[in-house]
């Protein structure tokens, strides 16, 4: 269960700036509303006792209604009006047993899918040589098991991402016989051979994570920690490390930090203007269904643009693609409507307000929606189908592709061009990655605004597509079999959904329009969201 992290002082000091349990009145967390953490189990006299104090704080508070001009009024001036109606329903609700069970199993969940998304991490990491020694799976256990997963749990995602990545786990069938001092040093002979510098390999997995001071959690350091000892680094050394990588790393999160943006271009060139040298050929619909299905503009304000039917070959046989990029399919698709850009902050936080608190550091309206799982963009298609009552869903696989290249089989959604600034926001000389391109600028360290790059629209206009963000797809992952196949939707269950497209923390080479990635259909992170499909009638 998710912990309160509060404190309840009493008597509760009377001016605000000395305690932050006044602040929570409005919490989505009625525990937290109340200053309790739900993991005591807080009796009904406790959760009465909260709510009375509080009650009474903020009434002393109300003569300051009065003296708009007092900072401390300034400072609480919602919760003078507020905070009485927020306490009360907080109470309310748990004091119902029924309700209460409901929110204990709500948070439940909420801490469960937290824990799954930082034993990912931690996992992804320890496969990074591309091994599972015992010791390592051994602390995967420890790890998930203080973060409140099952050993079922445990296990599941091992073996998943064993099977996904590639990597071998090291069984010892029989126990190992005693090692010599030779055999010591040839062993961290091999260690330092393949990694010259374990320091600097310690911060590029420290990099990889994107978390900043905020987002750290003590267990998550922890297991860094540990991460840094396993490549034969001390841990006074690993905890510099890591103090390190968070100053850098905040230093990025600060928007005051960061270089002016760029003035975004939402216009396409003028016919006077000497021609870009990317493929801008459009794949035309049909006459008819032109007519017929027109683009339009949904209830949030998002641009719906319309996909004719057709055939294509799904996947890539080039020298550079991936081994799940293969083998090639013949895909043939019925038409269906795709957003333009991928959701924003503005359209997705019209279905979950609260998702503000979430926002990148910087990321404005335009910006495309990020730390979202794909369970929750799922439940945004559904609403937006009941408030619209047409079919909106998340693309599959299948769909994405061909929007992106249509049926010409080009590498990226612009062509075949390479290294371009101009055409998608990926990992630049503004970010500090250690594969980040520092010959080209993009003129964004982080996410960009949606339609800032309109040079690299698809063959049917849509945009942002490649970079930006990671995209999330209907589909659970499965290998490509070279079977044709019509409207595929892939597996009905699985382990891993598909999202594609690249991000901002992406390789160029990584921004083709084949390149498939994966994860589990809880996880987010500041560099994936998603966009939707409407399906014609």
């Amino acid at each position: 269960m998710m912990q309160y992290e509060g404190h309840f002082p009493v008597p509760l000091p009377d001016d605000p700036q000395k305690w932050d349990g006044w602040s929570k009145y409005k919490s989505p967390n009625l525990y937290e509303r109340l200053c309790l953490d739900p993991r005591a189990n807080p009796s009904n006299e406790l959760i009465e006792e909260h709510c009375r104090e509080l009650m009474r704080w903020w009434q002393k508070k109300l003569p300051l209604k009065n003296q708009p001009s007092n900072p401390i009024a300034q400072l609480l001036r919602p919760g003078l009006d507020e905070s009485s109606r927020y306490l009360t329903e907080a109470r309310v609700e748990l004091l119902d047993p029924a309700r209460r069970q409901q929110l204990d199993s709500e948070l439940a969940a909420q801490a469960n899918e937290q824990a799954v998304v930082e034993f990912h991490k931690y996992l992804t990491f320890a496969l990074a040589d591309g091994v599972l020694t015992a010791e390592e799976e051994k602390s995967l256990h420890r790890f998930g098991s203080e973060n409140g997963l099952t050993g079922e749990q445990i296990v599941t995602y091992i073996e998943a991402e064993l099977k996904d990545s590639g990597a071998t786990r090291v069984v010892v069938s029989a126990p190992p016989p005693p090692i010599s001092s030779e055999e010591r040093r040839a062993a961290r002979a091999r260690r330092q051979q393949k990694s010259l510098d374990p320091k600097e390999d310690f911060l590029r997995m420290l990099r990889l994570s994107g978390l900043d001071s905020d987002g750290m959690a003590d267990e998550t350091r922890d297991a860094f920690v540990n991460m840094a000892e396993n490549l034969g680094i001390e841990v006074d050394e690993a905890e510099d490390l890591v103090d390190l990588y968070l100053e850098e790393a905040d230093k990025m999160s600060d928007p005051c930090a960061l270089p002016p943006a760029r003035v975004t271009v939402l216009e396409p060139a003028k016919p006077a203007a000497a021609p870009s040298p990317v493929a801008t050929e459009t794949a035309p619909p049909v006459p008819e269904d032109r007519t017929r299905f027109a683009n339009y503009v949904n209830s949030v304000e998002a641009q719906m643009f319309f996909i004719p039917s057709n055939e294509f070959l799904m996947g890539s046989e080039a020298i550079d693609a991936g081994p799940n990029e293969r083998p090639l399919t013949k895909v043939t698709l019925s038409r269906f409507y795709m957003s333009r850009f991928p959701v924003t902050n503005a359209e997705y936080e019209q279905f979950d307000p609260s998702h503000i608190r979430k926002r990148a550091p910087g990321a404005g309206d335009r910006h495309p929606v990020v730390y979202v799982s794909s369970l929750e963009a799922i439940k945004f298609c559904q609403s937006l189908a009941t408030r619209e009552r047409r079919k909106y869903r998340l693309p599959t696989e299948a769909e994405w592709e061909y929007a992106a290249r249509g049926t010409d089989g080009r590498k990226y959604p612009w062509g075949n061009h390479d290294g371009r600034g101009d055409l998608a926001n990926f990992a630049d000389r503004n970010t500090v990655f250690a594969w980040s391109d520092r010959e080209i600028d993009d003129g964004y360290p982080e996410s960009s605004p949606v339609g800032a790059f309109p040079f690299g629209a698809s063959p049917f206009g849509i945009e942002d597509m490649a970079g930006n963000i990671w995209e999330w797809c209907l589909d659970y992952l499965e290998a490509y079999r070279g079977t044709p196949k019509v409207n595929p939707r892939g597996p009905a269950n699985g382990a891993k959904r598909v999202y594609r497209g690249g991000s901002w923390k992406s390789r160029f080479h990584s921004l083709r329009a084949t390149a498939r990635g994966s994860n589990m259909p809880n996880y987010s992170c500041n560099d994936l969201g998603f966009r939707v499909v409407c399906e014609c009638e």
